[in-house]
């Protein structure tokens, strides 16, 4: 399965879940009965029922079923799709190009094509920041290394 079509299924355009865009499966109830409240999601994911709203606002949530006193209720797709949006925004894609890439999800597969250079556009973006990075410590090791050998050399001239 490709990330596309696995992505699809993670907001609700599928017939299956993406486990591995997904939060652990712990405490999950299984589909049909995973009506979970706000406060359930946001113990599950971190995120802020501030936040989980605001993504629905402004369209990087798909549509969220209500009950009938109008309170939210999540499912395990939902879920899902709340992993993927974490790793999403651990990779610094800007909140437009997830809500983006959430509207060309919610338009079908023509959208494939798009979204495979989206994702490739982001994922190039992170080997350029993890090769920066792997620099920085590189950097960082030396200077460690530097001021070791430097104190152990200072405190064996103490001792003497």
């Amino acid at each position: 399965m490709t990330v596309m079509e696995t992505t699809a299924e993670a907001i609700g355009t599928g017939t299956g879940t993406d486990a591995c865009a997904g939060l652990p499966e712990r405490e999950r109830r299984p589909d049909g009965h995973d009506n979970y409240t706000i406060s359930e999601v946001v113990a599950f994911t971190g995120l802020s029922a501030h936040t989980l709203r605001w993504y629905e606002r402004i369209g990087l949530m798909p549509h969220i079923d209500r009950s009938h006193t109008g309170q939210r209720r999540y499912s395990n797709r939902d879920l899902d799709w709340l992993g993927l949006v974490g790793k999403l925004r651990l990779t610094g894609m800007p909140v437009a190009d997830m809500v983006r890439y959430a509207e060309m999800v919610r338009a079908g597969d023509h959208t494939y094509g798009e979204r495979y250079e989206l994702l490739e556009a982001t994922r190039r973006d992170v080997k350029a920041r993890i090769a920066e990075l792997q620099d920085t410590l590189a950097v960082l090791d030396r200077k460690i290394s530097f001021y070791g050998d430097a104190g152990h050399a200072l405190a064996s001239e103490r001792s003497r």
